[in-house]
């Protein structure tokens, strides 16, 4: 079974004073820095821009996790990439032309991954997930931290599993969306190797402590 890869979801960090949270995801058992852009057109929310990503990676030690819930994704590749992106997740739902979006994405030379929406099914993939390093499952509706874990979303892991072998791609499975310490054990059973975590790491009390739970299960 491979590690699992923690990736503390910065939307639910304390923005009044960033630095500080870098800081502790830095000195943590955590993989990975997630970072959700929302346009407010893809998804009814905001997020943050090319500015508090470069001021992220100034200090982050980890590999940055960005995930575009934006239109158009195809327009802002090199942008992302100069911001500090390592790992670069686009929507199959924003993208029309996913094969040469993927391609410019690893020309880039980062890492490419396509996320789905909690209606999407993954045979949507089928044609493209050979070319892919990570799917990322969204188990909430996108846009929004805090929601309720959908519980089709073990199912469609399995599932995509299934496909990933089948098509003999090396892709790993990533999971956003309601993920804590009660869940993320039948997530990994399931097939899942990457897990976003926001609230439930931030708001914790303790967030060296539950990260490091979560990545020992």
């Amino acid at each position: 079974m491979a590690n699992t890869i923690i990736s503390p979801s910065f939307l639910s960090a304390d923005f009044s004073n960033l630095k500080k949270d870098i800081d502790i995801i830095n000195q943590s058992d955590a993989d990975w820095f997630h970072l959700d852009i929302m346009d407010g057109r893809f998804v009814p929310n905001i997020s943050f821009g090319f500015p508090v990503i470069k001021a992220i990676k100034k200090y982050a030690k980890k590999p940055l996790d960005v995930h575009l819930m934006i239109v158009e994704p195809e327009k802002y590749i090199n942008e992302f990439k100069n911001a500090g992106a390592n790992i670069l997740t686009v929507h199959f739902e924003a993208c029309s032309h996913l094969h040469r979006t993927i391609q410019y994405i690893k020309s880039a030379g980062m890492q490419a991954g396509v996320s789905l929406n909690p209606h999407t099914p993954v045979s949507f993939l089928e044609d493209i997930i050979f070319d892919l390093d990570l799917v990322l499952i969204m188990s909430v509706n996108p846009g929004f931290g805090g929601q309720k874990f959908i519980e089709n979303t073990y199912s469609k892991i399995e599932k995509l599993k299934n496909l990933i072998t089948d098509k003999n791609s090396k892709a790993i499975i990533e999971v956003d969306g309601g993920v804590d310490l009660l869940n993320i054990s039948k997530l990994k059973k399931a097939g899942a190797v990457a897990f976003v975590a926001g609230s439930s790491i931030f708001n914790s009390g303790d967030i060296l402590k539950i990260i490091s739970e979560m990545k020992s299960i």
